[in-house]
């Protein structure tokens, strides 16, 4: 299951005068963002994710310019996650607009998978007013394929003894695992499509290309024996910003790592997760990138604690070259519960009660109902 546009069609969505206009989702068309989203209006532009957003008002710059509301589109997908979950428990998540499902222990229950894929896109129109295009195979790369080819709205079933009819057509560039330099390599030895990838030998392949010739070997006959698996492990939980200017005031840096410290913070305690090392990511204005880490000797998730080491391993950093980029990464991670309470100090004891405060504070009102004093300074100017 794919969410068409996710992010412009929630916005669409929930403002209707928006409906029929060229959206892009991910910031001002000054900054030197670029596009997390784009309607399907806005495509016929050329414009899609990833794009530069001074390239994307070059293009159009009638476009209705969007910036990215992270809180609300997770809530969408919340919803749209509890009405798969109406119908199987294997839901794989790949990101906040698109899953795996494997049906086949719901057939018993609520009949073909086609009916129940048609269901799922159907309660999702309904209840949510939002489109979805659906992929039906036996294995998740087929059904990952098949999604994509007929948005929006789609829906394309991929039958058992059709595979190869399926596939054969296809561009190389469809598979996974064929990048732009992948296919340029593999158009210099003519080959354009799957059907001409699938008559190569397997160690041709390999010897050409490596481990991923394998990999392409078995996809072009439709083989993919991973299965969908629903408990997927969080191994970070990380935020970061680009400047609209290069900064290099350290002061301001350590605001802007405040506000990071606090999102990635309240991320862990929502997924009831606490890690032991944090990392600092700046990238300066040449694009060069550079991290530091540090790892604590018990897990944490407590905002001050976060930001405090990231201000430590900022001023491990120089600041000849002023930055481009900041991040704050948690990873390290862990649920359970350190049984060493000798090691809490009252002070950490009382950080820990305050933020469970401020947490449901935020849960009751709203993200932006209590908040820091040293982020209400007009000194952020990250995006």
């Amino acid at each position: 299951m794919d969410m068409d546009a996710f992010f412009a069609s929630v916005e669409q969505r929930d403002d209707p005068s928006l409906l029929g206009k060229p959206v892009v989702v991910g910031g001002n068309p000054n900054s030197r963002g670029v596009v997390s989203a784009a309607s399907y209006e806005a495509r016929k532009f050329g414009i899609h994710s990833a794009l530069p957003m001074a390239e994307v008002y070059r293009r159009c710059p009638h476009a209705v310019f969007l910036p990215v509301n992270i809180q609300k589109y997770r809530e969408v997908s919340k919803q749209i996650r509890q009405i798969f979950l109406t119908y199987t428990p294997m839901v794989e998540p790949l990101s906040l607009d698109e899953a795996f499902l494997d049906v086949t222990g719901s057939t018993s229950l609520f009949g073909p998978a086609n009916d129940i894929a048609l269901m799922i896109k159907q309660r999702i129109q309904q209840e949510l007013n939002l489109t979805a295009s659906v992929g039906l195979a036996c294995n998740k790369f087929l059904a990952k394929l098949a999604s994509d080819l007929r948005k929006p709205d789609g829906f394309v079933v991929v039958h058992p003894d059709r595979i190869q009819e399926f596939l054969d057509p296809l561009s190389v560039e469809r598979i996974w695992g064929v990048g732009k330099k992948t296919a340029e390599q593999l158009h210099t030895l003519n080959i354009r499509t799957v059907r001409d990838l699938r008559n190569l030998e397997q160690g041709y392949l390999t010897q050409v290309l490596g481990v991923i010739g394998s990999q392409l070997y078995l996809l072009a006959r439709g083989i993919d024996d991973r299965p969908v698996v629903c408990d997927r492990v969080i191994k970070s939980i990380g935020r970061e910003t680009t400047f609209a200017t290069d900064i290099a005031d350290r002061d301001l840096l350590e605001t802007v790592l405040l506000k990071l410290s606090v999102d990635v913070g309240r991320s862990a305690r929502k997924e009831s997760l606490k890690g032991k090392t944090i990392t600092l990511k700046v990238r300066y204005h040449d694009f060069r990138a550079v991290s530091r880490s540090h790892t604590l000797t018990r897990a944490i998730n407590l905002d001050e604690v976060i930001y405090q080491e990231v201000c430590h391993l900022l001023a491990e950093v120089a600041l000849k070259q002023p930055l481009r980029l900041i991040g704050v990464t948690l990873s390290n991670l862990t649920d359970k519960e350190e049984s060493q309470l000798s090691l809490f100090t009252e002070q950490r004891q009382d950080s820990e009660n305050l933020t469970k405060v401020l947490d449901l504070v935020k849960e009751k009102y709203g993200e932006t109902s209590i908040t820091r004093a040293r982020l209400l300074k007009p000194k952020d100017n990250s995006e």
